[in-house]
């Protein structure tokens, strides 16, 4: 049997954001191969490792599966493990995919190494700036899983599933006892006072104890920080749930997740929560639109410098009021009284007419009407080239032939 004493620098004398009886399982199947025989029987459960799900419609389910590692290679990829540079290779790439509108984050984990998890939590936080991200712990989402979980938008818990234990462990073997019977007596030559901290064939010091349980503080405080964030939670609250567990309804009662359903209950409220929004907007947008439409075309915000610079709306010259029977106006409304206000060189006018909700034929009449007094010797004043003008400035709008149908019916009347 081949010795993989790499595993047990990644075991012993490290904090590990593990749930416990899954690192005696852990212990117990490879205690042999990392030089330890003889250790606690399995105890807890593994989950069965799942290949990851297809797209479901809009939505990614990324599968987080199996003890959280930070990397893998060779065979341990496919040993049950799951690795953070896989989960956000994974992550990126739905991200980058235009197919692709939210993720669900399918995990069934009891946690593992601390080193990246945080890395990557705040990444599917970043994540969810630009998609949805939900996660459903489906069954278990412990420790460094659930540091995951928390970084989602919106946790769902399966009814037999259960998240939290938050808290960071480290180990250290002894081996003293067992190299004295077995005849061998192992001797450090080091330099450096700390550089024989934690050697497994000798007790623990109390300065390696001080100095692993420090590093073990740390950690744990960096964990409650990020749950507490993600989770909108207070600090002291997450450090009262005492690296606990909590299931179904109770995990929902200490804040830890949203809502208890399956996998199929996440996905299905996901899915749902994709669906387009009414293309109807409310008389405040629309004038925030147009106030844009305003900046942008700002270069033709006069016509004849002689035009007096106050807001016109009628021929009376009272300010336009919304009538008692107004509705909201359409987004085809918006852009044509746009198109008009552009063609009559008045702009600044836009805002206005859209608090006023006018609609667009009013809109003409007023603008025609309230330049033939300020000109009585013209009709209107309208310049030549203000065609040519609006086209460049709205030449992607649907509604152009009206502003063309409007400067035809400007040049009849003129003449």
């Amino acid at each position: 049997m081949t010795v993989l004493p790499h595993l047990a620098a990644r075991l012993f004398g490290v904090p590990l954001a593990i749930h416990r009886p899954k690192l005696d399982v852990i212990l117990s199947v490879l205690g042999a191969r990392i030089g330890l025989a003889d250790l606690a029987a399995p105890v807890g459960y593994t989950p069965a490792a799942r290949a990851p799900g297809p797209p479901s419609g809009k939505v990614a389910v990324i599968p987080i599966h199996g003890t959280l590692v930070r990397r893998t290679s060779g065979i341990e990829a496919e040993s049950g493990l799951a690795s953070y540079t896989g989960i956000a290779a994974q992550l990126d790439a739905a991200l980058a995919s235009p197919e692709i509108a939210a993720i669900l984050l399918d995990i069934d984990s009891p946690g593992g190494e601390s080193g990246g998890v945080f890395d990557l939590a705040d990444r599917i936080r970043a994540a969810s700036e630009v998609k949805p991200v939900w996660a459903v712990a489906n069954d278990m989402a412990f420790s460094a899983a659930y540091a995951l979980a928390s970084a989602a938008t919106r946790v769902f818990v399966a009814r037999t599933g259960g998240v939290g234990s938050i808290g960071v462990i480290a180990m250290h073997v002894d081996q003293s006892v067992k190299d004295a019977q077995d005849g061998v007596r192992y001797t450090a030559v080091f330099a450096g006072e700390r550089k024989n901290d934690l050697n497994p064939h000798e007790p623990i010091s109390n300065e390696a104890h001080v100095v692993l349980k420090a590093e073990v503080d740390r950690i744990y405080d960096l964990f409650v920080e990020t749950v507490a964030r993600h989770r909108g939670l207070d600090a002291d609250t997450v450090r009262a749930t005492e690296a606990g567990l909590f299931f179904g309804p109770d995990a929902v009662a200490t804040g830890l997740a949203d809502a208890v359903g399956s996998l199929d209950d996440a996905l299905t409220q996901l899915t749902q929560s994709l669906s387009p929004l009414p293309t109807q907007v409310a008389p405040a947008s629309q004038a925030g639109f147009l106030r844009n439409h305003q900046m942008e075309s700002s270069m033709n915000d006069r016509t004849d410098p002689a035009a007096p610079d106050r807001p016109l709306a009628d021929p009376a010259g009272s300010h336009p009021q919304p009538s008692a029977t107004a509705t909201a106006l359409s987004v085809a409304d918006a852009v044509e009284i746009a198109q008009t206000c552009t063609l009559a060189g008045r702009t600044d006018l836009i805002a206005g007419f859209l608090e006023a909700q006018s609609s667009p034929a009013k809109v003409r009449s007023q603008l025609l009407s309230a330049q033939a007094e300020a000109s009585p010797e013209i009709t209107s004043l309208i310049r030549p080239d203000s065609a040519a003008d609006a086209a460049r400035i709205s030449a992607t709008s649907p509604l152009i032939d009206a502003a063309k149908r409007i400067a035809a019916q400007s040049t009849k009347k003129e003449i």
